[in-house]
């Protein structure tokens, strides 16, 4: 029997931590945007107004849109990273209008992450 290890651990935490959290606030998926002055400085205002104007034109009720501050990786911005009920957060970087509007509907509203912009996905905890 092969011993566990801190990495496993922290993985099953973010899995259940965000499922708990999101389906607790009645959420499908939560969308953090991530605007330090880099990422205001880099566009993240656009992209935010990109979200928030989709979410709208469909009348989406269970998705979470969160502005937040700087995530550390300027020279990736703009970025957001994406929480679903039944996936990894993914953090996608480089982002301009259209781009965000890809990510909005294949991921959120078709479930399928973007790989072409995403950073990472699943390695890192977002609460």
């Amino acid at each position: 029997m092969s011993k566990i290890k801190i990495l496993d651990l922290q993985k099953i935490k973010e899995k259940n931590k965000a499922e708990f959290e999101l389906k607790k606030d009645g959420y499908r998926a939560r969308v953090v945007v991530h605007m330090g002055t880099c990422g205001v400085a880099s566009g993240a205002t656009n992209i935010l107004t990109t979200l928030l104007n989709e979410i709208s034109n469909i009348r989406l009720k269970d998705v979470n849109v969160i502005p937040s501050g700087c995530a550390g990786l300027c020279a990736y911005e703009p970025m957001i990273t994406i929480e679903t009920v039944d996936q990894p957060p993914v953090k996608y970087v480089d982002l301009n209008e259209e781009k965000t509007k890809e990510v909005f509907k294949e991921h959120i509203m078709g479930g399928k992450p973007v790989k072409k912009y995403a950073l990472v996905s699943g390695n890192e905890a977002t609460y």
